[in-house]
């Protein structure tokens, strides 16, 4: 399995890109949002996803461990294939995808391309049982951030996202418990919980 990928960036195309790495030229399937933030002629350093087939071998690139576990999330689920997930991340931020999943938003996830309801559905009900903020919360040996977290609705909502993108609890709840959650979104935790987090 190839982790990551990192090259000079030779071609970008609609929903690819080609990396040169010694002279080998590896073609990479991304997000048009990621592939908007590369420059081409940089060097570049893209996570990778290898899909084998019988009949074929394919990279799927990402520009940050949240992407891709988004990604293999979503490839989990039946009927999602390869490239609709990388069509589904072109669209939604892995932060926001993830809310949607912990608040049951089947309106978020039904605007994305190839999804429909029933799929929305399927989604939710799929990957929700791989967050389980309770379990979090009672198995946490620091009492202020128990407390933090049970308080708080909008902590424990941003735990199980972050959580979803392969963070562990515990690594979560010290994070969380250096943000001032009080005028902060959900979404806008998150986003300050990966800060923390160093992403």
């Amino acid at each position: 399995m190839i982790s990551y990928i990192k090259g000079l960036l030779e071609i970008k195309a609609k929903d690819y890109v080609v990396v040169d790495v010694g002279g080998i030229g590896y073609k990479i399937f991304m997000s048009d949002t990621s592939i908007h933030e590369l420059e081409k002629g940089k060097i570049v350093k893209i996570y990778t996803y290898m899909r084998v087939r019988e009949d074929d071998i394919s990279l799927y690139g990402f520009l940050n461990n949240e992407e891709l576990v988004t990604f293999e999330l979503l490839i989990s689920v039946g009927g999602v294939g390869a490239k609709s997930a990388i069509a589904i991340l072109s669209n939604i931020t892995p932060s926001k995808f993830a809310l949607a999943i912990i608040s049951n938003d089947v309106g978020t996830l039904k605007k994305l391309p190839g999804i429909g309801a029933k799929t929305a559905a399927r989604i939710i009900l799929e990957l929700k049982d791989k967050m389980k903020t309770d379990e979090a919360i009672e198995n946490t040996d620091n009492e202020e951030i128990k407390e933090a977290i049970t308080l708080d609705n909008k902590s424990g909502d941003a735990l199980e996202a972050l959580c979803v993108l392969g963070y562990t609890r515990r690594d979560v709840e010290k994070a969380l418990s250096r943000i001032d959650t009080t005028k902060l979104t959900v979404e806008e935790i998150i986003k300050q919980g990966l800060k923390v987090l160093g992403r």
